[in-house]
């Protein structure tokens, strides 16, 4: 058995529907994947209060992140007007993307990217996960048993003579 080509293997784009309209984003380069998956590291790391290396969180390394993540979708959508909090969010779908995978950016796209809408809400993962009910669990069923202890003082006593 031969190794089939990637190309055949990977679904090397997005395809964010805006409107009338879907844009089709390719996948990165590996310089900008790589690059992208520093950043969001980088800023995993500042959200749980570590040290972040600043030269990855600069403002000339997150210069034109959303266009090298959009590629050419980038020119398309200003020249259609998108509204930007629709290019924001195809940019950070994309970077979900890269980072993660394309079930993940497709879960943050459908959820407008509120962190809420991504997970469930406690009610739902209860009755899925058989959560905290008021049955109480049964005692052990293995047949043994333990027999009381005798009071101390019997046995002291009994000890004695």
């Amino acid at each position: 058995m031969a190794f089939a080509p990637l190309g055949e293997l990977l679904d090397e784009s997005l395809e964010l529907p805006i409107a009338e309209r879907t844009y089709t984003v390719p996948a990165p380069n590996a310089e900008i994947g790589l690059r992208t998956q520093a950043i969001v590291h980088a800023a995993a790391v500042a959200a749980d209060g570590g040290k972040v290396d600043e030269q990855v969180l600069s403002d000339a390394a997150e210069r034109d992140l959303y266009r090298d993540l959009l590629g050419p979708a980038y020119d398309e959508m200003v020249a259609d007007a998108v509204p930007w909090p629709a290019l924001k969010h195809c940019a950070l779908t994309a970077m979900v993307w890269v980072a993660q995978d394309k079930a993940a950016a497709e879960r943050f796209w459908n959820a407008a990217g509120d962190p809420s809408r991504l997970a469930p809400n406690r009610a739902a993962r209860r009755s899925r996960s058989g959560g905290a009910n008021s049955t109480r669990n049964q005692g052990s069923t293995s047949g043994t048993s333990t027999h009381p202890a005798p009071p101390r003082a019997k046995a002291a006593a009994k000890r004695r003579k």
